[in-house]
């Protein structure tokens, strides 16, 4: 079996997040942090993570890559387990039998995400549309004798067509600016 686990390549969500994933932390894809908040309305950390980030489940913070690790079948109960207990701790679930079906749900989606092999690296891109949430999520590659020592040497993307951007490097700078 396999699942996702953050990696952080560089310090760099260290400045985009508010809260970094530590590394090596099970990883989903967190979109339902953003489940009671309009994306129109996000703005510079939260507007990062809702764009690029996927949720570090024992941190609670924000990874922009994770990779496709092996894992056992105890690593996902933990997991799963580990996840319904951050719902009624951090996110107000009702209690643990009810986080615990919404957790198995989140879970399973990051295993869908890992048909690529061991340790193929994986990013996402969320945006909103009419009230509609949509996630895709790029294959970051090895180039041929590469290895993950440094965040802008080595990628190249497969699969998935070029998301659609409306980024603003100028408008981000000064959002942040204005923080």
């Amino acid at each position: 079996m396999k699942l996702l686990r953050t990696i952080a390549l560089d310090p760099s969500d260290t400045f985009i997040f508010e809260v970094a994933a530590e590394p090596g932390d099970w990883a989903v894809s967190g979109a339902f942090r953003f489940c009671d908040r309009d994306p129109a309305e996000l703005m510079g950390k939260d507007r990062s993570a809702f764009r690029g980030g996927f949720l570090g489940v024992q941190s609670w913070g924000w990874s922009t890559l994770v990779q496709i690790v092996h894992a056992t079948d105890a690593d996902r109960r933990k997991l799963v387990e580990l996840l319904a207990a951050q719902l009624v701790d951090r996110f107000g679930a009702p209690d643990l039998a009810t986080a615990n079906i919404a957790a198995e749900e989140e879970v399973a989606f990051a295993e869908s995400l890992c048909t690529h092999p061991v340790s193929t690296l994986i990013a996402v891109h969320r945006s909103a549309n009419g009230g509609e949430v949509r996630e895709s999520f790029r294959k970051l590659q090895l180039r041929e004798g590469g290895g993950h020592d440094r965040a802008f040497s080595f990628m190249e993307v497969e699969d998935d067509p070029e998301p659609e951007s409306g980024l603003d490097l100028v408008d981000m700078n000064l959002e942040s600016r204005r923080r």
